[in-house]
C-alpha cells in the first residue's frame, strides 16, 4: 500500500448505513451556479 491509499484509507467513514437501489436519500448540498 502506499502513502496515498493509506490517506485515503483513513478518510473514508466507517458509519455510512447500507442502502440499495430504490431507497430514498438526502443529500445535504448547496449548489451555486456560475464561477
Amino acid at each position: 500500500m502506499n502513502v496515498l491509499d493509506a490517506v485515503d484509507a483513513l478518510s473514508l467513514r466507517k458509519d455510512i448505513p447500507t442502502f440499495r437501489a430504490g431507497d430514498e436519500l438526502k443529500v445535504h448540498v448547496r449548489v451555486i451556479e456560475g464561477s
